[in-house]
């Protein structure tokens, strides 16, 4: 009987011995066969981020300010009364355009008035009037006229006021710590208040500075044969900076780290693949971004969109729509 069971224990333990190297077996063939399915097998391709390129542009960029500058005429001349007297016509009225040498007013004299009918009832040939021609010394509109016909008027005054076409100009106010930037303009531009651009240059400066807006006036020439009305307000852009040949990108491809003291872009080096490059910003105006450093070269390709959160070195797809 002890020799009976004796046998029994030990085919137990050789069943369990024998299950146990089958299994292992069994799971040493099963990883050699996953390995050798995962060799063989198709390989997961890694996944590219889809983008839009961009390239150099050396479009001339530059930095400016705009101030006020207001239409107005710098001489304004007062047709006065050469003479006592009635006004016995008045050829001119508010807003009317005069020429030089035009005729404005006429006025008779009292004695004129009493003793020239009599002049005339004894010689008719004679033709006297007694009238005095008040002209125009030069072009302009009337921008006053204080008198009416049969009005008397004394010797010396005002009658009306002609404004002086050719010295209409625009004033500027600007802020004294730009008066070194207005010696530079040698050209300004000039936008009116309906969109139009005039050109326009640097006159004289007025030796005076407000004390208020510690700001000088400074006068603005500007040719044009359009009728502009005085006390427009328009825009003067005044150049702070510029550059005429830079290396410049779109905003859009210039990446920054929050505090925006660091600045880079994803430059290609192949049709699969960006790496990230740091850069030194210039100036930036108009949606373009002037690049100081590094120099790169005119066929360098950049990232313009899907460049957000790109790592150092980025797995991409060139869209090309």
């Amino acid at each position: 009987m002890e020799q009976l069971v004796s046998k029994m224990m030990m085919s137990k333990q050789s069943y369990y011995k024998i299950t146990l190297c089958l299994a292992s077996v069994c799971l040493i063939l099963s990883a050699c066969g996953l390995a050798s399915t995962s060799s063989s097998g198709e390989v997961t391709p890694e996944p590219k981020t889809p983008v839009s390129i961009t390239q150099i542009s050396n479009t001339p960029l530059s930095d400016y300010v705009e101030l006020n500058a207001t239409a107005t005429f710098q001489q304004k001349g007062i047709i006065k009364a050469s003479s006592n007297g009635y006004l016995q016509s008045v050829n001119v009225k508010k807003g009317d355009y005069v020429k030089g040498g035009q005729t404005l007013f006429t006025v008779i004299t009292k004695e004129a008035r009493s003793i020239g009918n009599a002049i005339n009832n004894l010689d008719p040939s004679f033709k006297f009037t007694g009238l005095t021609r008040i002209t125009a010394n030069t072009a302009g509109f009337a921008g006053e006229v204080s008198h009416q016909k049969g009005d008397y008027v004394q010797e010396g005054e005002p009658l009306a006021v002609i404004t002086n076409l050719n010295s209409f100009v625009f004033l500027m106010d600007l802020p004294y710590e730009l008066s070194a930037i207005i010696k530079n303009q040698k050209a300004l531009e000039i936008t009116l208040p309906d969109g139009q651009k005039l050109s326009g240059k640097v006159g004289s400066a007025m030796p005076l500075v407000d004390s208020a807006s510690q700001t000088q006036r400074i006068i603005i020439q500007v040719k044009t044969q359009q009728l502009i009305p005085e006390g427009l307000i328009a825009k003067v852009k005044l150049v702070t900076s510029e550059a005429l040949n830079p290396i410049a990108l779109p905003k859009e491809s210039v990446l920054s780290n929050e505090t925006q003291d660091e600045f880079w872009v994803m430059k290609l080096i192949n049709d699969t693949t960006a790496v990230k490059v740091n850069i030194q910003k210039g100036l930036e105006t108009g949606g373009y971004v002037e690049i100081k450093s590094p120099l790169f070269k005119q066929m360098d390709r950049f990232i313009l969109t899907g460049n957000y959160g790109l790592p150092d070195t980025a797995k991409i797809i060139v869209n090309h729509k």
